[in-house]
């Protein structure tokens, strides 16, 4: 392709944002020479960010009281930040998007290219989970809350429309934003940095998860069910259900709160099995759990059915079980015939063979790939 101009725009960048989302961002940026925007960005501050020290474009928002502790707390006033990027001299626009980043306007010439990792979450499938939680979900701010919440789906649906080409982190998503936009996308999974994660062979007698303690990724679930079964589980993650979580567990589950990569790397590789009981677009961590060659256990919806191998259906080069209900009884089940096969079936080797898949060479040459026929089909439209 000739010498072009990138912008790549993303949601929010703090020290707090640093998920898979995040790690897509810098994956893009080893590769292609772009300027970044951002709703806010306090990671240009931060001397141990990659980011640290760079110009980075940003909104109105910015400056406004409590941003960087939670922008999200501007829900209402997200599309117009965004809206506001003037982004005019680029050729080339990348989005990196789970909530707004995929709404900044743009020209006729430009392409605009979006890694979605999800359609808005609590503006779509997690809407009513998101009233029942929040304070703002009843009575009269009950109604304000989905009166804002509908005016985002209709400007959501209305934003899709300025993106040239789609990709999804997974077919599920995939799925998702053909339900919520009428738009096709490519799959291509989020790059793993499969080399960082230590692989071990030999296992302990412990079972591990590794997750923000939010109601989301139903850690509750993991607790009630090995409460029950009696079996050593460590969660390895902090969050505001961290109390609530603690105080309902029997001896038998350890909560070791936030850890460092070496301390949940060593866990994740010397685990029996890695256990994860939310629906995920993706879910890296259970890609990277078998990158340590440790098999999983995880609910049968979302990226899992696309990242873990059952058992039951691939007996040849299995990587996991997967438990069909988010309920207790359903992973107590599936626990239970995991220890009844023992770990012959599960061969170390052959799940960190799996995981390499989603090493972040593949991840740069479909998404180059991609990127030039996006841009060779514009140039002939």
């Amino acid at each position: 392709m000739p010498e072009l101009k990138y912008a790549l725009v993303h949601e929010w960048l703090t020290p707090l944002a640093t998920g898979g989302s995040e790690l897509v961002v810098k994956e893009i940026l080893k590769h292609i020479d772009a300027d970044l925007y951002a709703l806010i960005d306090f990671e240009s501050t931060n001397p141990e960010s990659y980011l640290y020290q760079r110009q980075i474009g940003t909104t109105f928002l910015q400056h406004f009281p409590f941003a960087r502790r939670g922008v999200q707390n501007y829900l209402p006033l997200l599309p117009l930040a965004i809206e506001q990027l003037d982004l005019g001299e680029y050729d080339i626009i990348l989005s990196s998007s789970h909530a707004v980043a995929k709404g900044v306007l743009t020209r006729p010439g430009q392409l605009h290219l979006c890694y979605c990792h999800t359609p808005m979450r609590y503006g779509w499938d997690l809407t009513f989970d998101y009233l029942r939680q929040s304070k703002l979900g009843r009575g009269i701010p009950g109604w304000v809350s989905r009166y804002i919440l509908h005016k985002m789906r209709l400007w959501d649906v209305i934003s899709a429309n300025r993106v040239d080409r789609f990709i999804a982190n997974s077919k599920h998503t995939a799925r998702r934003i053909w339900r919520c936009y009428r738009r096709q996308a490519e799959v291509i999974y989020p790059p793993i940095d499969i080399d960082r994660f230590p692989f071990q062979a030999k296992k302990q007698d412990f079972y591990v998860t590794v997750c923000r303690l939010v109601s989301y990724k139903q850690v509750r679930l993991m607790v009630e069910a090995f409460n029950q079964l009696g079996r050593h589980l460590v969660v390895i993650g902090t969050g505001p259900q961290r109390e609530e979580l603690e105080e309902m567990a029997k001896p038998n589950i350890e909560f070791l709160g936030f850890q460092s990569n070496e301390v949940v790397n060593q866990y994740m590789s010397e685990a029996k099995a890695f256990v994860y009981a939310a629906c995920e677009d993706f879910g890296m961590a259970i890609v990277e759990a078998q990158a340590c060659g440790t098999p999983v256990i995880a609910y049968g919806e979302g990226g899992a059915l696309e990242t873990v191998r059952d058992f039951r259906t691939h007996p040849e080069g299995a990587t996991g079980l997967l438990f069909p209900q988010q309920t207790p009884e359903s992973l107590m089940e599936v626990v239970e015939q995991f220890e009844e096969l023992g770990r012959s079936p599960f061969n170390p080797e052959q799940i960190h063979t799996h995981s390499t898949q989603f090493h972040p060479k593949v991840f740069e040459e479909r998404y180059s790939d991609l990127l030039k026929r996006a841009y060779q089909d514009l140039q002939q439209f």
